[in-house]
């Protein structure tokens, strides 16, 4: 017998009159039916001494929540605590020795799996403990996510809110230190499980039995079922064409050309989620297409088209000329010279109160050969601009008036990086007016936030964050924020302090979209220094700040549990603060 092996757990005699104690290395053995059991002493619900609870008919309840645990393998009766590691036991004569090593270990699969349970039934505690233990043991984020994409993407309620914070949050890990990319992840598999309870899982409908469909009329048929809200009909097209062989580059234009046949669809939310799921598409291989793209389809059921409201015709009427735009488009052959473009002059246009003259000059634009991947950096911009330019003087909802058109103009930017599909050009149009329209909320404009007199000054970025644990610190944040940006300070420190700032927050679905969206942006303009892209990505910050200092402080339920994951993962006691 090794002394490494077995511990031990004293006489038979002294457990029986005692009926439980706690041995080295914290296992709580108790005496009970005329059998000796042994299980790890903390709870793991909570961390509360076992060996303070009761034993009754094999069954033994932690007194702090009440778990119950079968003595014998340590498995939980409640889905909230998960199995209480158990211990071998063997008695030689009076005398017993207990296993120094559990019968079974945590491990990666195990809490994959406990990730998957906690997002079946919505339990936060159970995510997040499964959250911090694949992170300690060094799972890449990327693996942790695709359980939460999976399984949202399987619902029946299709893609929305929950997975495109969750996808968000994957793209923004890298700015994060590790108790940042913990409550990131936690926050978006919360969100996922949120949005998907209640919902029964979804069964996909099969591909068409067509023995060789070609790409262009697959792509007729998808835009045809989207027109008239076919939706079961678009997502056969959509199988079959997955099936046939289709790059997911193509299957992204041919999706995307149903969503910008019409204008603006949703307020830009349509646009924006189609984005994030080919992110996820792109992360995690073609193998998922059936399951992410399907979730898609029923949001073309029923969103609103803008073309058919009143402030999209009058008192200007910009449907004619934009699908005037589109015809001189398609009828026209492009430069293949590149255009000089001024990105001042035409942020500024994009900004300006004359939305025929914008519509004309991006037409010009695009005519003469300027790409329309820059044309949309720019107009996201111009949308973090009018951000920039809110004046809190307006009605506090109306944040998210021109949050949507900043989120919407960076999925544009994203999708025609990666796209040459002439047809999602329509949305650069689209992105402008959306632009045109916020006007109104830049009067009167906030001033925007000038160096101050900190020059050669610590800026400790705690004082930061102390500042947006007030309410309504708007302008105040944002000033410390140019300073601090005008002093050299480091651009990527600012960027974990304010993920932290929002992600310590019981954050809304917009303050993950605001943040992921001007981290992604900014990343767009560190190849350059000169003073546009200075002051492009010094605009990003700002409006991103002054964003996220709105709508802060909370009451932080959702970080306040992972905090206690993370304390449990680390041993600490958690009821002696009780």
């Amino acid at each position: 017998m090794s002394s490494t092996e077995w511990v031990d757990a004293g006489s038979l005699g002294e457990l029986k009159s005692q009926g439980s104690k706690v041995v080295k290395g914290g296992v709580a053995v108790f005496y009970h039916e005329d059998q000796v059991y042994a299980v790890d002493n903390r709870c793991p619900h909570l961390g509360f001494p076992l060996h303070l609870g009761s034993v009754c008919d094999g069954i033994l309840t932690c007194h702090w929540h009440h778990a119950r645990f079968d003595v014998c393998s340590g498995g939980t009766l409640d889905p909230w605590a998960d199995d209480v590691p158990a211990y071998d036991v063997k008695l030689e004569g009076d005398h017993i020795w207990v296993n120094a090593k559990p019968r079974q270990s945590d491990n990666t699969a195990k809490l994959k799996h406990r990730l998957r349970e906690g997002l079946e039934q919505n339990i936060g505690i159970v995510m997040a403990k499964a959250v911090v233990g694949l992170v300690e043991s060094g799972l890449p984020a990327d693996d942790i996510v695709r359980v939460g994409i999976t399984f949202g993407t399987g619902q029946g309620n299709g893609w929305g809110a929950g997975l495109t914070i969750l996808t968000a949050m994957r793209k923004v890990i890298p700015k994060l230190d590790k108790t940042g990319q913990i409550l990131a992840l936690y926050h978006g598999l919360l969100q996922v499980a949120r949005a998907s309870s209640g919902h029964a899982p979804r069964h996909l409908l099969g591909a068409l039995p067509s023995p060789d469909p070609k790409d262009e009329r697959l792509i007729q048929w998808y835009r045809n079922c989207i027109e008239v809200r076919d939706t079961q009909g678009a997502e056969k097209v959509l199988q079959t064409a997955i099936q046939s062989g289709m790059s997911p580059e193509r299957l992204a234009d041919m999706m995307l050309i149903s969503v910008t046949d019409h204008f603006y669809l949703d307020g830009g939310h349509t646009f924006d989620f189609h984005n994030k799921a080919f992110e996820a598409l792109q992360l995690f291989g073609s193998e998922s297409a059936p399951t992410i793209l399907a979730s898609l389809v029923p949001m073309m059921g029923g969103p609103t088209r803008s073309e058919e409201l009143h402030h999209w015709q009058t008192p200007v009427n910009l449907v004619t000329p934009l699908k005037q735009a589109f015809e001189r488009l398609a009828n026209s052959s492009l430069s293949p010279q590149r255009v000089d473009l001024d990105e001042q002059a035409f942020v500024e246009q994009v900004l300006c109160d004359r939305p025929l003259e914008t519509v004309e000059k991006l037409t010009e634009l695009l005519l003469g050969g300027a790409e329309p991947s820059r044309l949309a950096q720019l107009i996201s911009v111009a949308a973090a601009e009018r951000i920039l330019r809110f004046h809190t003087q307006n009605e506090f909802g109306d944040w998210v008036a021109v949050l949507h058109t900043f989120t919407y103009a960076h999925a544009v930017h994203e999708r025609l990086l990666t796209s040459e599909e002439p047809l999602l050009n329509r949305a650069l149009y689209y992105t402008v007016v959306a632009v045109y329209h916020d006007r109104f909320l830049n009067v009167p404009r906030a001033p925007k936030p000038g160096a101050g007199d900190r020059n050669g000054k610590e800026y400790p970025l705690e004082e930061l964050l102390e500042l947006m644990d007030r309410r309504q610190q708007v302008d105040e944040a944002a000033h410390w924020v140019a300073d601090y940006l005008h002093a050299k300070q480091d651009p990527d420190a600012l960027l974990n302090t304010l993920g932290h700032s929002f992600l310590r927050e019981d954050a809304e679905f917009h303050t993950f979209q605001m943040f992921e969206a001007a981290v992604s942006e900014h990343d767009r303009w560190r190849g350059r220094s000169d003073a546009f892209a200075e002051h492009a990505k010094e605009t990003l910050l700002l409006a991103c700040t002054r964003y996220l200092a709105a709508h802060a402080p909370t009451a932080r339920e959702v970080p306040h549990t992972a905090r206690i994951a993370w304390r449990l993962y680390r041993g600490e006691r958690l009821f002696e603060d009780a």
